[in-house]
Parts: structure tokens; C-alpha cells; sequence
């Protein structure tokens, strides 16, 4: 109470001497103004000086009037400004130069870590684009997509995030197709799933990243079970899940460096689902073609359905031209013919004339994280540029679906196929051992040259010899 009653008094002292300085500062104010009237108004040139005093006051309004609407549409000063020295060391000024990160990370579930995470990016100018969460057992998984400045390293990057807590980084460049977001990219792989039964090993594989996915079936193909299974919920091992395919045996997918999590396995076991409802299915649309000579042709996407016309087309072709293909005995090549006609495996693509019956057939198979491309013509069919316009379609499809390159094997003395290679206009790497030529196509999203259609390539053999997928090549 006494400290109250001390503290009212010293405001009112302060109060009386304010009053006082006011006071005596309004006196002398007024003696100064009565001075200074008397001198002008005594003075010999009095009304001159107030004229004057009026013009220059005039004057003065009229240049702050003028000021002020020049400079009123004036922008506000730049918060990038006040911002500067709060950024870190690594900020980027505008129009500075970026790169795209895909990062995950563990953190402990607890309150504040991800406000952590994102101090530590931000203090490096990293900008969060996108932010996923995989809930665990224990702890959280987190993927970010960040866009840092150029010049910050994935080092520092892993190192900032392990100073706040995060756990088992992973981190690479990402690019522009990362900018969607997930919900739209798995309705879009759900819908070309949905439309062709071969979109489904793309779409695991986009879905999930860098892995290695392999169908296999429940038969091999002498007919005996392999003993691939998986029961239908599916098996979630650490880097490793199996799926039941919709068409027999299983669907493994492996990717070494990261764990998938609960979420990665449930998206994946949607898409495998959906295609088991859906059933087998493929693209019907044909294209009509005229060879030279004046012979109509189809060409199609062709599926198991197509087994015995595939088996008659073996039939009527001769040993050299199996021996090519298959590289070994003829005598039981139509075993391969159920592995490379299933969706699971590829994609074909089935020529026929205008009675219908199939002349030659061009595999575009998956084999783990390559892609092999694979012709077979029947012998009076050979020569007419059916060849060359396969594997231009085949290698268009092989694009669109994403793979880097594709593979043909051959024998080393079989030019009409290296020369078929060649006029894709592509990149080439050649690999040959004991005989067996392996020429690697690599795409980078380059367009095949467009060519007229069936125009004459020297020498062209288009019974070209890749194997099968079902079996690896020498030399790789």
C-alpha cells in the first residue's frame, strides 16, 4: 500500500512541473510573436516583408502539394531487403539459379521435430515444395521435395538435417515430374494401369522410384511350378515387398538402398489390386500400312490371345530363322511364345496381312531395370521393311514409357540388324563376346527419326536375334 500512495504522488509532481514548462513555453511564444509584429508592422518596409513572408509560404505549399502526388503510387520498400540479414549463408538472390532435391529422413514423433527439420532448411535457403508423411511404429518417416540454391550440396543438406534430428537421410536430384503431387500421380498411374495390363511393372516402378521389380510366373516355362507365391495381403519385408499377380506366381519389387514404408506397400497393393479386377487387357487401335509392292499390312498390340496364330507363324518359319531368334534349339520354341505374349512382360506388338494371318511379331520386354527389344518375321516376309518400322514402334513405346535405353542381341555377323539399329538416329554402344553382338540404344528422351515408311535399309535382316527375357545375355 505505501509503495501505491508513493508512486501516486511522484505522478503528481511530474504532472505540475509539465504544466509549468507548458506554461512558460507559451508566454515566451507569445512575447516573440509580439515582438517581431511590432518591429514589422513600426518598420519602413513592414507590408513588403508580409507580402513576401505569404509568397514564400505559398510557394513552399505548392512544392510539398506537387511532391507528394508525384511519389504516392510510389511502391512500398522491398521486404527482401529487411529480409537479407536474416538468411542464411546459402539464400539465393532472385533469379539465382536452383536445383530440385527428392530427401527422406526418420525423426523421432514428438512435438517440434519437423519444426526443426524446417529451421534447418530454411536457415540453408532451402524452400519445402512438397511434404509427405509415412507414420511408423516408431517415429515418422518424412520425404520432402526441396528447391535449394544451386550451389548447396547434398552433404550439406544430409549434414543440416542430421544436426536436427533427423536419422537414415536419403537424398537425390529430382526434377520437374516431381512437382506433382502425389494423389495426382497415383490417379494417373491408375488410370494407365486401368488401361493397359503392361502399364502395371511401369507403374510399381514410378510409383516407388528407383527399384527393381520382377514378375514371376507360377510355371516356368517346361510347365513346372517355380513355387512363386504370395499370399494376398502381401509381404512387407524391409527393402524387399511380394505381391500375387493377377495372372499367376508373384510380383517382387526390391530397392536396396531404402526401407519402403506401410504407406509405399498399401499405394502398391492398390495398383496390383486394381488390375486384378480389371482383368487382361490391351489397346485394340491398329494402324493400316502399304508396303511397296502394293500389300496391305496391320499392325496391333497383340496378347496371349494371339498364342496359335504365333505357334502357326513358328510352323511356317525356317531353322535359320528360329536359330536367330531364340539363340538354341528350334525344336521347343514355342514354349517362349506364352512368356512373351503376356502383358506382364512387355509389351507386343503382332503384324498381319489383310486375310489375317500373323507374319511377324516385335517384343519390347521388361527385363529388371533394362528393357530388350525383340523381332521375329517370317521368311517371305522378310526384306520389306516390316523390321525397321517394328522396331521404330517399339522403341517409340520404350520412350513413352520411360526407359532409359533399350537392348538387341544379335549375332556379330548379322549387319542388317546393326544397320537397322543405326537408322534410329539414336545413340549406340556396342558389346560383343564369343560372337554374340549386344547393341545398346540409349534414348534421353531423344525422338526416333522419322523416316518414310519403309524406306529401303542396306542389307536389312530384319530376323534380328534378341533372346528372350526369360533369359539373361552373355556380355552384360
Amino acid at each position: 500500500m505505501t509503495e501505491v500512495n508513493s508512486s501516486a504522488k511522484t505522478a503528481r509532481h511530474h504532472h505540475w512541473r509539465r504544466d509549468l514548462v507548458e506554461l512558460a513555453a507559451l508566454f515566451t511564444a507569445v512575447a516573440v510573436a509580439d515582438a517581431i509584429a511590432k518591429m514589422v508592422v513600426k518598420g519602413p518596409k513592414g507590408p513588403v516583408l508580409l507580402v513576401v513572408s505569404a509568397v514564400a509560404l505559398l510557394i513552399t505549399a505548392g512544392f510539398h502539394t506537387w511532391w507528394a502526388r508525384r511519389h504516392s503510387h510510389a511502391p512500398p520498400p522491398s521486404t527482401d531487403a529487411r529480409r537479407a540479414d536474416h538468411r542464411g549463408p546459402h539464400s539465393g538472390r532472385p533469379g539465382a539459379s536452383t536445383a530440385l532435391w527428392r530427401m527422406r529422413t526418420t525423426v523421432r514423433d514428438e512435438p517440434g521435430r519437423l519444426a526443426a527439420l524446417c529451421g534447418a532448411l530454411a536457415r540453408h535457403g532451402a524452400d519445402i515444395v512438397t511434404l509427405q508423411t509415412h507414420p511408423l511404429a516408431e517415429g515418422t518417416v518424412d520425404d520432402f521435395l526441396l528447391r535449394a540454391p544451386d550451389g548447396l550440396s547434398a552433404a550439406q543438406l544430409t549434414r543440416a538435417i542430421s544436426l536436427a534430428g533427423g536419422e537414415d537421410t536419403w537424398i537425390e536430384r529430382a526434377d520437374a515430374h516431381d512437382l506433382v503431387d502425389a494423389p495426382t500421380r497415383v490417379l494417373g498411374l491408375a488410370t494407365r494401369t486401368a488401361l493397359d495390363a503392361a502399364e502395371l511393372p511401369l507403374a510399381l516402378r514410378q510409383l516407388l522410384g528407383r527399384c527393381t521389380i520382377h514378375s514371376l510366373p507360377a510355371t516356368s516355362l517346361t510347365g513346372r511350378p517355380t513355387g512363386a507365391d504370395a499370399p494376398v495381403e502381401g509381404v512387407l519385408e524391409s527393402t524387399v515387398m511380394r505381391l500375387r499377380d493377377p495372372s499367376g506366381g508373384a510380383i517382387t519389387i526390391e530397392r536396396p538402398y531404402l526401407p519402403f514404408t506401410p504407406t509405399e506397400f498399401a499405394r502398391a497393393r492398390a495398383l496390383v489390386e486394381l488390375d486384378a479386377r480389371l482383368g487382361p487387357r490391351i489397346p485394340r487401335s491398329q494402324d493400316v500400312l502399304t508396303l511397296p509392292e502394293g500389300n496391305e499390312i496391320t499392325m496391333r498390340r497383340a496378347d496371349v490371345s494371339d498364342l496359335a496364330a504365333a505357334r502357326a507363324m513358328h510352323d511356317r518359319c525356317s531353322e535359320r530363322t528360329l536359330g536367330l531368334r531364340y539363340h538354341g534349339p528350334v525344336a521347343d520354341a514355342d514354349r517362349y511364345l506364352s512368356h512373351l505374349l503376356s502383358p506382364r512382360f512387355g509389351r507386343t506388338l503382332a503384324v498381319q496381312t489383310a486375310s489375317g494371318r500373323l507374319v511377324a511379331l516385335g517384343h519390347l520386354l521388361w527385363d529388371g531395370d533394362e528393357t530388350e527389344v525383340a523381332l521375329l518375321i517370317e521368311d517371305d516376309w522378310q526384306r520389306r521393311g516390316i523390321g525397321s518400322e517394328l522396331l521404330r514402334r517399339l522403341v517409340a513405346l520404350a520412350v513413352e514409357a520411360g526407359c532409359e535405353s533399350v537392348y538387341a542381341v544379335t549375332q556379330s555377323s548379322n549387319t542388317g540388324t546393326v544397320a537397322a539399329m543405326r537408322g534410329l538416329a539414336l545413340p549406340l554402344d556396342y558389346q560383343i563376346e564369343e560372337g554374340t553382338l549386344v547393341i545398346t540404344a540409349r534414348l534421353d528422351a531423344t525422338p526416333v527419326r522419322s523416316r518414310p515408311p519403309y524406306e529401303e535399309t542396306p542389307h536389312e535382316e530384319t530376323e534380328q536375334s534378341p533372346r528372350s527375357g526369360q533369359t539373361r545375355h552373355a556380355g552384360r
